[in-house]
């Protein structure tokens, strides 16, 4: 009897363990339909407000119900077809072990089928709510829905110039609140608002240090002491503003473009009304973003570099005692002691000037020609600005540019020949070149009428060739582009100006130095490249040429307005740097 007993025990409880699973899923499922019956009440009771428009979201939900009702009773059914059938004898130990696998593995594919079906028709009931009670907010007059607009606020922030210049736009926007920087020929300001330009509306504040006139335009023979003034009045006729001196002076006076404009920028007139408002200057310097530096380095370098006692106007110093009395200078100014001159701004643009100075400078934002002969260290991307070089020749207009059929020399390089460094490649590549009867390829200079014959010479061909010399860039290529010749460069290292803004490729062929000196790779490539491809690269060229003109009165989008622009850009991660350093000043002056 006992034995009996113990029989139907074992058996009744296999049988229990057999059937748990189909068990759980059906309180799962009969969950699932509780849940989805209360939110279908919900629907027909007029809970939630809807349109017609919904209608198949809520019947997608009935249908997904119908499918689980379905599925319990189809369990059902297998339940009792089960417990009609006679129980077999028990089955060794590892088909139970199999068996027992495999209904586990049913159930959790069961269970979480069951589990995916609630959360979709749980999602999409829910979206549906969401929408009923955001339609329910516009007012419907006269059958006319009224839809409401919202705009995003941004709190503007006093001392950083990424507030000023946001420009607000409306909703299906990727943002309610942009910020704008000046974009490839973009004008930054109209002429009726430019006469109310001031710091509040500037993308960028400039606090200008007030150097004795040997630093800047002493050295043009402007006498400041006769003047008694510290800077040249430019508020008059800007004819009378002290001039620069030509030829090759001239590729490297980023510096007297930049001190001029900031100086203009407070003066009334009628050049001021065509000024645009990217930079501005300010006399108070906690209010300035940057600091400039008005040293005319590269002047000094070109006239006072090899005489011991200066040049005209240095006030007998020569460069290097300039640049020793420059760092003296700075090193006594609490604006440059309080960040170590992080946000200074310096104007080295020929690669030889501030040889002495440039790493006790280091620290300040640069605006350089290239990192040729400086160390990564010194001078890198991450702080310093690329400027491009005053070209030399005269800019060509658009009516006055020859198309592809008027340029008969298909590729063109006058210059120095013989360089060192990585400008090797230019012998080589006169060697390959020199005789092919379409390519125009000799010795240059600015001596016996050098800049005339590049201008001809230039305008006259299709491709013009810009090969790495003593140092990765050279005028010769921002000549290239006011002639509208499509530059070939050749110069690994190079780094361009306004890269994040403009994209080169549209209107330049790279070429690496190594393929350049294949024999007939270069010609073969230009040869290669179809009317059309050209004509598209110099209708770019003379779409993007007035980016690289240096004038006084500086004009929208032109060489010294994107130069500005760019060190706007740049500020933002000083800034950020910056302010990232400060935060625990006051705890450091308290311990």
């Amino acid at each position: 009897m006992k034995k009996r007993t113990k029989k139907k025990t074992e058996r009744r409880q296999r049988h229990a363990s057999q059937h748990r699973p189909v068990k759980k899923t059906m309180a799962l499922t009969r969950r699932l339909l509780i849940d989805l019956s209360s939110r279908r009440r919900l629907f027909n009771a007029g809970k939630f407000s809807t349109t017609h428009k919904k209608k198949p979201v809520l019947h997608e939900a009935v249908s997904l119900a119908g499918f689980l009702r379905c599925s319990r009773a189809l369990v059902s059914w297998m339940v009792a077809e089960r417990k009609m059938q006679p129980s077999p004898a028990a089955p060794p130990a590892a088909e139970h072990r199999r068996r027992a696998l495999l209904r586990y593995v049913v159930f959790l594919a069961v269970s979480l089928l069951a589990f995916s079906c609630w959360a979709l028709v749980s999602s999409r009931i829910d979206g549906a709510v969401l929408a009923a009670t955001a339609g329910g907010e516009h007012d419907d007059h006269d059958g006319i829905i009224v839809r409401s607009s919202t705009q995003a606020e941004m709190p503007a922030s006093g001392g950083n110039a990424t507030s000023r210049g946001a420009v607000e736009v409306g909703v299906g926007t990727p943002a309610a609140m942009i910020t704008r920087q000046p974009s490839s020929g973009e004008t930054t300001t109209t002429a009726a608002s430019a006469a109310t330009c001031d710091a509040e509306s500037a993308l960028l504040r400039v606090y200008l240090y007030d150097l004795p006139p040997e630093f800047h335009f002493g050295m043009l023979g402007w006498d400041g002491k006769a003047a008694g003034a510290a800077w040249p009045d430019v508020a008059g006729d800007p004819r009378a503003v002290p001039r620069y001196p030509g030829g090759l002076n001239l590729q490297h006076s980023v510096e007297y473009w930049l001190t001029l404009d900031i100086l203009s920028s407070t003066t009334s007139g009628d050049h001021r009304r065509r000024r645009p408002c990217t930079a501005v200057r300010v006399t108070n310097a906690s209010l300035a973003d940057v600091f400039l530096v008005p040293f005319f380095a590269s002047l000094s370098y070109n006239r006072q570099s090899k005489s011991p006692h200066g040049g005209h106007g240095s006030g007998g110093r020569s460069d290097r005692q300039l640049q020793g009395e420059l760092v003296r200078y700075l090193a006594r100014r609490e604006e440059w002691r309080r960040w170590g001159g992080a946000d200074h701004l310096v104007v080295p643009h020929h690669p030889n000037s501030m040889m002495d100075a440039r790493r006790r400078l280091s620290a300040a934002m640069f605006v350089l020609s290239d990192f040729g002969r400086y160390p990564p260290d010194v001078a890198n991307l991450r702080k310093d600005v690329i400027a491009p070089y005053k070209h030399v020749v005269p800019s060509l207009g658009d009516g006055d540019s020859p198309g592809f059929e008027q340029r008969p020399v298909l590729a063109y390089f006058q210059g120095a020949i013989h360089r060192k460094n990585g400008g090797r490649v230019r012998q080589r590549l006169y060697q390959l070149i020199k005789d092919e009867k379409d390519v125009h390829f000799t010795y240059g200079s600015v001596r016996q009428n050098g800049i005339r014959r590049a201008t001809k010479g230039m305008a006259s061909s299709k491709f013009c060739l810009n090969i790495a010399g003593d140092t990765p860039s050279s005028n010769r290529l921002f000549d290239a582009i006011v002639s509208h010749c499509v530059p070939v460069i050749i110069s690994d290292d190079i780094e361009l100006p306004f890269e994040d803004v403009l994209d080169y490729s549209d209107f330049c062929v790279f070429v690496r130095a190594s393929d350049a000196v294949k024999r007939g790779f270069l010609l073969h490539l230009l040869r290669g490249i179809s009317q059309e491809e050209w004509t598209a690269m110099w209708r770019r060229l003379k779409e993007v040429a007035h980016h690289f003109e240096y004038q006084y009165p500086s004009q929208p989008g032109d060489a010294v307005q994107m130069i500005w622009g760019a060190v706007a850009r740049k500020m933002h991660l000083v800034k950020l740097q910056l302010h990232k350093r400060g935060r625990y000043q006051r705890t450091l002056s308290e311990s």
